[in-house]
């Protein structure tokens, strides 16, 4: 019989951070979920129990797009290096491809490579849009399933079936965000509904008999796993896997609300990151009294358009910093873009770190 450990609890929070709105109100009447994240004390894993599938219908308006950035391009191209070392030869499929940018990447670099995502919007004839399942009658010799593995309920039903589809066979590389990250920056406002499950190191080490290479990437925000997918197995609690949260894990929410309190009513700050952490980020800081000013985000995509729960709409850096007095604050929600962010915005402004001890 399964038993659980709660976690951690946030209710009511937007089902998708990432799907834009086109004007304030349909973005705060968005359809909202709770968040209780608790440890099955059977597999050791960590997800939402209070998680509804139901509630999710990935459309066009769905915008997750990072490769606008030159440092995830880096990422990627470490990436698809790790791709070369294992599946040099082999076909692969790419199971949730979303909008196609690693499958082409991986393409550019000569391998045979199919594409699975119902929700595909681009035009490349190799990207199959629809789920992958026996029915699909398509099998490679590896698989990679990047940021896919967090949003579905039951990890590895879900990879059972990825082994079924594929024959019973086959190489996988899998890439999911990082709980000990989250853990170590204290970076609350990576949790939120569209992930379901958390996953550390060692969750993805248990899940398979033969492991080839695994590790941490992407300034540790990401984890990796290279495994032989036909030794998937269910992996068993251990004491040393017992995960708690640590006691001051919420306490920069108190920091930064000063901090946005101080700034006054005027227009002198902006959130940086129009994605998840900055969702999120801007949630928690309207239901501690400190509505932040303004959004700015590089992807053309979410420009003009209104972030959920909060309704706060999204500027390009040319309009967002036009209106941005010197010596303004600007929340960066992810420091990997941070020098990204300091060549556009130049030294005018004070750049804050949301992630731990940057307040």
């Amino acid at each position: 019989m399964n038993s659980y450990r709660e976690i951690y609890r946030a209710e009511q929070l937007p089902v998708f951070q990432n799907r834009m709105f086109h004007c304030e109100q349909s973005a705060r009447d968005c359809t909202r979920g709770d968040v209780v994240l608790v440890q099955s004390l059977d597999t050791g894993l960590v997800f939402n129990q209070a998680f509804r599938p139901e509630l999710l219908e990935y459309d066009h308006d769905y915008q997750n797009e990072q490769g606008l950035s030159a440092a995830f391009q880096r990422h990627l191209d470490s990436m698809a290096a790790i791709v070369q070392r294992h599946f040099a030869g082999m076909g692969l499929i790419e199971v949730g491809c979303g909008k196609g940018t690693f499958l082409e990447r991986l393409q550019s670099l000569g391998f045979d490579v199919t594409g699975l995502d119902p929700t595909y919007e681009g035009s490349n004839p190799r990207v199959v849009r629809q789920y992958f399942t026996p029915e699909t009658g398509i099998r490679a010799g590896a698989m990679i399933l990047r940021h896919v593995l967090e949003h579905v309920q039951d990890p590895i039903e879900f990879l059972a079936g990825l082994l079924e589809a594929n024959g019973g066979r086959g190489e996988i590389y899998i890439e999911v965000p990082c709980l000990d990250w989250i853990v170590q920056r204290r970076a609350w406002f990576d949790i939120f509904y569209e992930h379901v499950n958390y996953f550390r190191l060692a969750d993805l080490q248990r899940m398979f008999g033969r492991v080839h290479e695994s590790g941490r990437c992407f300034g540790g925000q990401y984890l990796y796993v290279v495994a032989d997918l036909a030794t998937l197995r269910r992996p068993q609690y251990r004491p040393e896997d017992a995960f708690t949260l640590p006691a001051d894990f919420m306490a920069n929410i108190s920091a930064s609300r000063s901090r946005l309190l101080q700034q006054g009513t005027q227009a002198s700050s902006a959130v940086w990151g129009g994605a998840s952490k900055g969702v999120i980020f801007s949630l928690f800081m309207e239901r501690a009294g400190a509505r932040v000013d303004s959004v700015i985000d590089i992807n053309p995509a979410k420009q003009g358009r209104y972030l959920a729960a909060t309704g706060l709409r999204v500027e390009s850096p040319e309009e967002g910093l036009s209106r941005l007095q010197a010596g303004s604050d600007l929340y960066v929600m992810n420091s990997n873009y941070l020098s990204e962010i300091q060549a556009m915005a130049g030294n005018r402004f004070n750049y804050l770190l949301v992630e731990h001890d940057n307040i």
